[in-house]
């Protein structure tokens, strides 16, 4: 079976993990600072915070910002639920913005006009959290924008986004938002085996990310309630939360981050041959932006409504040929959870057209271009069946 994602671990990789399995710490030493300091200064921010999960920094980005009961959260129904269920940890209300049906990521017209009508009502999002869908970013000018003319603060979910840009500067710059957050699952652009990270040019939120990750606690003088019975001295001054990486996990992916260039020029790559080789074939490949250079993160086709082949019938035939293949994302607002919430089919309808047409193919950068070859010839056979 060819996944449809796979990690990539070199010698160099094992041999930092080694090297850390030989040391004195394996958690909470220095690897995670270096691996954390690796990522601000790759894009280009002052602040790292690494921790176990995506999912683990958005919920401490979300409460590092002051979202809580009575406020709303904003995001994008085609992503993986984690993007929506960080406001629920916080006990906000979640809502969504429909796509671009270019791009997948959120609309920004969509958002600007929901905007408009939530400020009549009284009900504007305190925090969007805009996706970068594939690794391609969203219209962060015009999301900016629209935050400063609304006054909602932007977490930037670039879960698969590390190595991509925008405007010609890293994504996570710090540029259009408050907090940029990254996976190090082991399908994405590189790996810590599970974990994540949130950067960000804010000293204030770095700080009390850093905190909110290891159970409120602090060990800095100025925060406690009174002087320090000595140097062993801490206080919990909040309730937190035990969302630390391990120094395993950092050596892992600063080895990774060292060569992540090569990791996205091998994606792109592999993209642009798919461009090539799917082209006259009754599929819509993904779109690109001028202002975005992706880091690829999925190759996402979708199967056009004209086509004589449906989306299930194309995955099935894939699939039983030992291509595994997937589909990036069931619309969050059609989860049974979210249903309970008052959504339903119809809300968006963008992302629900997507759905229906929507499959991912093999990407990652050791698949091969026999291996590739022999994708689009399947492709065809489906097709011409």
């Amino acid at each position: 079976m060819i996944p449809y994602g796979c990690q990539h671990i070199t010698e160099e990789d094992i041999q930092a993990v080694v090297d850390v399995l030989h040391s004195d710490w394996l958690t909470q030493g220095p690897m995670v600072p270096r691996f954390e300091q690796a990522v601000a200064d790759y894009c280009g921010v002052a602040h790292g915070v690494a921790v176990n999960s995506a999912t683990s920094a958005l919920h401490i980005a979300c409460l590092s910002l002051g979202l809580g009961k009575g406020d709303w959260l904003w995001t994008s129904p085609i992503t993986f639920v984690a993007s929506a269920n960080c406001g629920l940890y916080c006990g906000a209300q979640v809502d969504f913005v429909d796509i671009d049906p270019l791009t997948y990521n959120m609309s920004s017209e969509a958002l600007a006009k929901k905007l408009a009508i939530a400020e009549r009502k009284g009900n504007l999002p305190k925090i969007v959290v805009p996706v970068h869908m594939c690794g391609q970013s969203c219209d962060m000018t015009a999301i900016h924008a629209l935050s400063k003319h609304y006054g909602f603060k932007i977490i930037e979910d670039a879960s698969h986004a590390i190595g991509g840009s925008y405007r010609q500067e890293p994504i996570g710059c710090s540029r259009y938002s408050d907090i940029t957050v990254f996976s190090f699952h082991p399908v994405k652009i590189i790996t810590t085996g599970e974990g994540g990270m949130a950067v960000t040019n804010n000293s204030k939120l770095a700080e009390h990310m850093k905190r909110l990750r290891s159970h409120g606690i602090t060990r800095i003088p100025e925060q406690m309630t009174h002087i320090p019975d000595g140097p062993w001295y801490y206080q919990q001054i909040e309730l937190g939360f035990n969302y630390r990486m391990t120094e395993l996990q950092a050596a892992l992916g600063k080895s990774q981050l060292e060569r992540i260039e090569k990791i996205v020029y091998r994606r792109t790559e592999l993209a642009m041959r798919y461009d090539e080789m799917l082209t006259n074939l009754p599929l819509t490949t993904p779109w690109k932006h001028p202002d975005c250079q992706s880091s690829h993160h999925l190759y996402i086709l979708r199967i056009k409504p004209t086509s004589d082949v449906s989306r299930n019938r194309f995955f099935h035939h894939l699939y039983k040929n030992g291509i595994g293949v997937n589909v990036h994302y069931i619309p969050a607002h059609t989860q049974p959870w979210y249903r309970s919430m008052g959504f339903r089919e119809g809300d968006f309808p963008e992302a629900e057209a997507y759905y229906r047409e929507a499959i991912s193919l093999p990407l990652f950068p050791t698949l091969t271009d026999q291996a590739q070859e022999e994708i689009i010839h399947l492709i065809k056979k489906v097709i011409q069946s």
